[in-house]
Order: C-alpha cells, then structure tokens, then sequence
C-alpha cells in the first residue's frame, strides 16, 4: 500500500515538473510548490523515492552553527514557546532553523519528540531543499516568504505525512537570517486548515525579527512609526536606525515600504532629516519622552505617528551584557565617569545605576519586553492591568515603572497588598473612614488607599486574597469612580489607573465561586505574565544588575564559581530572594568578591565551603600542566593550540576571568563559551 501511494505520488510529481500540467485528477500546486519541485529535479537532481535518509549534522557542526547565532537563538526561545501554546493541542513542533535549513532548536511536548525525530525534523537536521526536496524550511529559504507545504505538496514521498508551515526572518540588511516553521506529523487536514498555523507562524517571525533588529542596533537610535498610533509597538510597525549625526544605518521592511518603498541602498545615503520634515536636534530632543507617542511628517507630506528610542549609555550596556562584561577599549572609556570607572580587574556592576523604568526591568528577556511594548500602549488610555506571576517576580516594580511612564506621574502611586492586611481592617485600609465610625478609629478619621490614589496609580497586590464581601465594594467603586468612607454618606468622587496582581489563578478562583467574576472581567483589562527569575533569558543579566543595586557603588564581582551557583539555582522566591542573598553576600566578602562561602548552602555549594568550620589556610589552586591537557587533548591541531593558549592566559592572570578576557580582547560571555567548547573547568580548591 505504502509503495503503490509513493509511485502514485512520484508519478504526480514528475509529470507537473516536468510536463507543466496535473495528471491523476488532481488540481496543479501553488506556484512556490511547482518551481520547487522543478528545482528539485533541474537543480538538485533529486528522485522523489528517495532511499537515503536526512542528513544530520555531527555535534561539533551543529555547536559551531548554534554558537554563531547562540545570542538570536536565546531571543527567539520565548516567542517559540508562545507561538506552541497558541496552536498547542495540533501536535505541532515549531522548530528554528539557520539560513542554511539546518535545525537549531525546536519546542513540542517530550510525548511527540519521538515521533518528530523518526521523520527527520530534530537538532542538526539538514532541511535544505537540496537533501529533502520540497518542505517548508527548505522552500521558504528558496522562496523567502511564508509558505506552507502540505502532503502530498513534499517532492520526496517519505514525507507525504507531514504538514509544514514556515515563515523567513530577515536580518537588518535585509539578509536570510533563519527560518521559523510550525510542522504536524500525519496530519489528516486540508491545507486550508493550515492557514491558521502560517498566519502565527509568519507573525511571530516578524516579531523575533523586529525584536532582532532593535537588539541590533541598541547602541544607536531607533525611529519607531506608523501612519496609525495603535500600530507602534507591534509587528506592523517601521523602525529606522540612526547614529548620532543622523545617517542612516538600517530599516525593516515596514519602514521600506511606508517610505514610498525605498531601497535600503538608497537610504542608506540618506540622513533623517533628508527623510522627515524636522531637524535632527528636535527629533533626539523626543529621546527623552520615549513614552509619548507623537505626530510627524515626512518630506513628502505624508503623516505618521512616532516613537524614539535613544543609544544605550555605555553604562547600560554594560548593563546588558551576559555577564557584565567591560572591554578595555579607548572607545568605551569616555563614557564611563573618571570617579566611578571600575578597578582593573573588575565588573562593571559597581557602576551600573539599575534602571528601574519599564525598559531596564525588561532587560534583554524576550517575555518582559513583550510585557513593556504591551504596557506602553495602554499607559495612558484607562485600560487596567493584571499582573500574574509568582511571589517575588517584581510586579509592584513593574506597575510603578507604569505609573512613572504614564501621565500621571507626578501623581500618587498608591500600592496595596490584599493578602497582608488583617480581613477586619482592609475595608477601612481602602475606603478610609469618617471620625467616629467605629470604637478605636482616629478621631480625625482616615483616608483610605482609593482616595489617596486619586489622580494617580492605585495598585491592588495580591487581589485573589481579597475578601468576597470587599470585592463587591470594590468593584462599585470601579464602575461609578466613586467611593464612601465607613461611616460616611457622601461619595468623594476619584479619578484613578488600577492595576492589579496575583500569584494565583484568578480564573480558576472565579470557577469555585470565591471571586467575583464581573470583578475579574473589570480587571483583567490587560493581562500580562511576569516569567519567574529561573525562565528569563537574561538570568545572568539580572543578576549583576541586582548585585549593583545592592552593592550601592562598591566595585565588587562575583567569581565564576559563585556565578554558576547562582545561575544554577531556581529560585523559588524569584527577584526578592535573589536580592536578599546578594544583600547578605556583599556584606559578607572579602577583597571585593563573592565566592560560594559567602553563599547560603541552599544554593548547592560543596559543604567544605562552608564559613565556620572551614581550613584557615587559604585554597590552594590546583589545575593539570597546560602542557600535558595539550599533549592528550583528542581535538584536532588548531582546537589544541586555542585551548592551550586560553589555558596559559588563565594561569598567568590567576583564573580571573575578567581580566583574562580583557587581555585576550573578548567579552566575558565569549570567553565562557570557549571554555564549555574546551572541557575546560575551573581549578578545584584543596
């Protein structure tokens, strides 16, 4: 049966290449999929009973391949994972490939990984059109478009049970950068049904690519526009690069076309004054209202509204790398303060000033700065906001970094937590009272939280533990924007942004009746999930800018031992526990450096490092002879020879790992990497 369908569809297949026409009463393929299939027999000499198997690269290949674009692969991971919970349940893999084909990373459930893997689509699988014929990531690399490939649509007929939707992602030159695909495994559909999963895919890789494009170019500004205000901020939106003296450096495919359709060479020659009617003095005056979208017209007369985001300070870039890396250049140097520059030898976290606006809680995590481009565009149109998230992911941080970017600012932001306030006293902790209202009340009376937050930002924290009794006053207040003290008869009117925040399921509080649900529909205007510390992609990033708050202008490092501890652990109290043990530690060190004694043991530390107790002698370092891991190291000649250099530098700068990279002119991050690809370990303490 099997031989007879894969005759009947080589057949099919030959005939369309081939003749131009379809045969077997069957309608002809899209046009992407007939060139493909006439690429497959003119250009690749392919067969479509095809006895070979899929080429899967070796793990040093493929490690090359995944370091060449580690820091892309890291970005695209969340936006992978929420583009398979959007069309969770189809059994579908989304899988990231590079410009070649080649796979990179794919998300499914551990229950299917099995069955992708048996039809060719796992990590370091070669998807190219030249070895698997016509396919989504293969096809959309020839085509450079969305494109869905479905059955019988694949030229080799092993591959007739598979449904692929895959969309291009383009870099800031406009170059191939990778491939986001969505594929199904005996997917007894039509391709009609498959539009669905090609529209997500083809959206979530202009959102990586957008995303690319501003990482890319963070130490330069960023024109963001559209000729609608609601436009800015999602994947529609135009982004322009610029440097300081207003050449242009890049734009996306948004900003091409809503420029008249402009090449890039051709903007390329051009400043943004040449492009938009204002000066460039005025339009990096706007860097300093980045939250304000406004009004802006181009040479041509045509209008737009925009957003600016301006160049990362050097301070902010050190900031953002992984870890906080410093080179020591000429170029980096001015931007750094004379009085605040580090000691050789050092992070940059003791001069970082953390930023606590929405963009410096984002950091480089792809899930928070969804949240920020979300927040952004609701700050000042009433829309509430619910915050989810474990304990001590940082939501109050985050619903003050909202208020700071509204305009209600110089307001109150009045914070509230449900869960920490005796039942018997929350009612008048909210609505306040009037003198007299009850035995031991202020004879005064009290303004309660609401009428505190008037004009200003009123944040509900932990809203799933307040009282049903109280959700009902609350939610009156909400609808009328009024509110009566205890006691009173009288409404004050107020005017207030609410936002909210839960660790609980809300939803699931509302099923079992003990949450209002017209409460929950009143609040839940905007939702968005804060990742816990263990899910950001920017981990290490967090970590040393937690470390230069709580340092508070002490140059003081982590050592790679207590780094990887801290990467390592999954913290169960998220930001708030990381906070209070790096509190303690940079309290606790010596010489300016956290080693794993100043850790708690909760951490994993070897029980040896412990404080009290521990040898008075100082740790001996103790590492084989650069000569001898040379001699025996299996790799070929070159890997030998990086390898036993990385060793001699790091034997002459004792394992510090800071100054090594800087002498060896790389970031910290490169300098790890090199390591794992080495086997290489820090020395053991004896």
């Amino acid at each position: 049966m099997l031989d007879r369908l894969a005759s009947q569809h080589a057949a099919r297949v030959l005939s369309v290449a081939r003749d131009g026409d379809a045969r077997a009463g069957r309608s002809a393929p899209d046009a992407a999929i007939s060139r493909s299939w006439e690429r497959c027999i003119a250009n690749h000499g392919l067969e479509p009973i095809l006895p070979r198997g899929t080429l899967v690269l070796d793990r040093p290949a493929l490690a090359q391949r995944q370091e060449k674009l580690q820091d892309f692969v890291e970005l695209a991971r969340v936006e992978m994972d929420r583009l398979y919970q959007q069309i969770a349940g189809s059994g579908s893999a989304i899988i990231l490939t590079d410009a070649d084909g080649v796979i990179l990373n794919c998300v499914t459930s551990p229950g299917l990984a099995r069955m992708f893997q048996r039809a060719g689509l796992w990590l370091g699988a070669d998807w190219s059109e030249r070895h698997e014929g016509t396919n989504g990531i293969g096809t959309c690399v020839m085509e450079r478009q969305p494109v869905t490939v479905h059955r019988d649509e694949h030229f080799l007929a092993r591959h007739i049970g598979l449904s692929c939707s895959a969309a291009p992602i383009f870099d800031p030159a406009g170059n191939l950068l990778a491939v986001l695909d969505a594929s199904t495994v005996n997917s007894r559909d039509s391709k009609q049904s498959q539009f669905h999963a090609l529209a997500l895919a083809a959206m979530s890789a202009k959102t990586i690519e957008n995303c690319a494009f501003q990482r890319h170019f963070r130490q330069a500004s960023v024109l963001r526009f559209h000729a609608r205000p609601e436009y800015i901020g999602v994947i529609a939106e135009g982004l322009l690069a610029f440097d300081g003296d207003g050449r242009v450096l890049g734009a996306n495919q948004s900003a091409l076309n809503q420029l008249g359709g402009l090449s890039r060479e051709e903007l390329m020659h051009l400043r943004v004054a040449d492009i938009f009617d204002l000066s460039l003095d005025v339009l990096m005056g706007r860097a300093s209202v980045h939250a304000t979208v406004w009004p802006l017209l181009d040479r041509r007369g045509h209008g737009y509204y925009a957003m600016l985001r301006g160049p990362e300070s050097a301070l902010e870039r050190g900031a953002m790398s992984m870890p906080a890396a410093r080179r020591s250049t000429a170029a980096a140097r001015p931007a750094i303060p004379p009085q605040t520059a580090p000691a050789p030898g050092r992070t940059m976290s003791a001069v970082i000033a953390p930023r606590m606006d929405l963009e410096g809680l984002a950091g480089e995590d792809p899930a928070m700065a969804y949240n920020v481009r979300c927040a952004r565009k609701v700050v000042d149109r009433n829309v509430t906001i619910l915050l989810n998230g474990e304990t001590g992911t940082g939501k109050e941080a985050f619903a003050k970094a909202v208020h700071d970017a509204s305009d209600r600012a110089d307001k109150p932001f009045v914070a509230i937590n449900c869960a920490s306030i005796p039942e018997n006293l929350i009612e008048s902790e909210l609505f306040g009272y009037k003198a007299g209202a009850f035995t031991g009340a202020r004879r005064e009376g009290m303004r309660g939280k609401i009428v505190q937050a008037h004009g200003g930002t009123l944040f509900l924290d932990e809203i799933g533990d307040m009282p049903a009794h109280l959700q009902t006053r609350l939610l009156r207040v909400l609808e009328e924007r009024e509110v009566v003290p205890l006691g009173g008869e009288a409404p004050i009117m107020v005017d207030l942004h609410v936002i909210s925040a839960t660790h609980r399921n809300l939803p699931d509080l509302v099923a079992s009746g003990s949450f209002r649900e017209d409460l929950y529909y009143r609040l839940n205007g905007l939702v968005l999930t804060l990742p816990a510390l263990r899910e950001r992609a920017d981990l290490a990033i967090v970590i040393e800018r937690v470390l230069a708050a709580e340092a508070e202008g002490q140059p003081v490092e982590l050592s790679f031992e207590a780094r990887n501890l801290l990467l390592e652990y999954p913290w169960p109290g998220n930001i708030r526990q990381l906070r209070n043990i790096l509190r303690t530690a940079v309290a606790l060190c010596e010489d300016a450096e956290i080693r794993p004694e100043d850790l708690p043991a909760e951490l994993g530390r070897a029980p040896g490092m412990a404080g009290p107790g521990a040898a008075e002698a100082a740790p001996r370092l103790v590492s084989p002879p650069v000569e001898t891991i040379a001699a025996t190291d299996p790799e070929g000649s070159l890997a030998s020879a990086e390898k036993a250099a990385l060793l001699r530098e790091l034997e002459r700068h004792r394992w510090n790992m800071t100054n090594t990279a800087r002498d060896l002119g790389l970031s910290r991050n490169t300098l790890y990497r090199k390591l794992k690809k080495h086997g290489i370990t820090p020395p053991t303490l004896s």
